[in-house]
């Protein structure tokens, strides 16, 4: 059985390698020219991403690349007084199994775990996609696929062609992220710098192994605003407008804008598609249900469906129909629940008045103080808020295919 996956950040290379594992021939098509190195800001896996992680052989490597932020020092809008924050023990409370690294090189990661076993067709797009499996490409000849995936981001090219355009597909949730790549000027070892205010937040750090920094920048806002998703100079606009005046330093980080090193800018959008499959097609990731860039573990999520897809795929013998609807009711409830922890975390880590600001700055420095037991123990009691995540389970899909 031949299955063709559009894009090659995170779901896609994750779906590639356990999709060959069951014995199906895989190709994965990315527009880019090459894995995407875009300066992308740091992820984090908890535990079901993280056992999915080590069950591909590939653990080590991702622990070695990780950031190493373990504190952070927090400067609120109007006071001089900093707030330190343990990170570490901020962790702990929200994972038993945890790492934050990069995004670039988590795609990286998974990319080369499976690279052996897959066709990666770069520097093309799919143009179009028949009911039959015809599937036509911007370079390529056209060829014929049993099923096609889109695992291409909240933005996804084939979501747009099989279920039409974005609009009533996605939900604004009242914020924007900006990544910025930026000189480590600051010297930062493991410690991230915050400026938290009303209504904006904008952070700085590094990794251990990086020479530059990522300037991280979240703000809200009621309505939507008015550019293109790759209109980079009118978000870059934006993006001063919305942090004008907060403190020098940020200041000093948005001259940054002015040179040519990698930028992100997207609303923290979410899908609620009421079906991520039509006919041989079907969704993945942030192209099917996206909760929320930066607030509701999306990476996490992709990681897992992928994985699930798979796991169905391969338990269906081929079947995707069958499939298709048993992947879908694996992850409905996962997804809906992570729907509606990412829309509290944007309210609570972009507080909207000065009392937030002095609540989220104060809660950071009340789990540091607490030792570390305590803070997982009171977590623990919630799993559908802070450890939703971890309480996510990893099916274990034993099962082969003659695909």
């Amino acid at each position: 059985m031949r299955i063709l996956i559009s894009g090659a950040s995170i779901a896609g290379p994750v779906l590639a390698y356990w999709l060959t594992r069951y014995g199906f021939d895989v190709t994965v098509v990315e527009r880019a020219p090459a894995l995407r190195k875009t300066g992308g800001h740091a992820v984090d896996l908890f535990r079901p991403a993280m056992d999915i992680t080590e069950r591909m052989g590939v653990l080590p490597r991702v622990e070695t690349l990780a950031t190493g932020t373990t504190r952070m020092t927090v400067h609120r809008e109007g006071s001089h007084r900093p707030i330190r924050v343990d990170l570490t023990k901020v962790f702990q409370a929200t994972s038993d199994r945890h790492v934050e690294v990069m995004r670039d090189d988590l795609s990286e990661i998974y990319y080369d775990a499976g690279r052996d076993d897959v066709e990666y067709l770069f520097g093309d797009s799919i143009t179009g996609i028949s009911p039959d499996g015809e599937v036509t490409f911007e370079h390529a000849r056209a060829r014929r696929f049993d099923l096609v995936v889109g695992a291409d981001g909240l933005h996804s090219n084939v979501r747009r062609l099989v279920f039409g355009e974005e609009a009533g597909l996605t939900t604004f949730i009242g914020a924007y992220l900006a990544v910025l790549s930026l000189p480590d000027a600051l010297g930062l070892d493991g410690e991230a710098v915050t400026h938290l205010g009303a209504g904006r937040t904008a952070s700085i750090y590094s990794a251990r192994h990086l020479d530059e920094a990522r300037a991280v920048f979240l703000f809200r806002r009621e309505e939507p605003l008015d550019y293109h998703h790759r209109d980079v100079p009118r978000q870059k606009e934006l993006l001063r407008e919305a942090f004008a005046g907060m403190h020098p330093q940020v200041d000093g980080w948005l001259a940054g804008l002015d040179g040519a090193g990698p930028f992100y800018f997207d609303s923290i959008t979410q899908l609620r598609l009421d079906t991520w499959s039509r006919g041989r097609v079907t969704l993945v990731g942030d192209a099917g249900y996206c909760p929320g860039p930066a607030v509701g573990g999306s990476t996490s999520l992709a990681v897992l469906g992928a994985y699930v897809l798979a796991g169905e795929l391969a338990a269906a013998n081929g079947d995707h129909e069958r499939a298709f609807a048993a992947y879908e009711r694996e992850m409905g409830e996962l997804v809906r629940r992570s729907r509606a922890f990412a829309a509290g975390a944007a309210r609570s880590l972009i507080p909207a008045s000065r009392a937030g600001v002095w609540a989220l700055a104060r809660g950071g420095q009340l789990v540091s103080a607490l030792p570390a037991g305590v803070t997982r123990a009171i977590a623990k009691l919630n799993t559908g808020g802070v450890r939703m995540h971890d309480a996510m389970q990893v099916k274990d899909y034993t099962v082969k295919t003659s695909a």
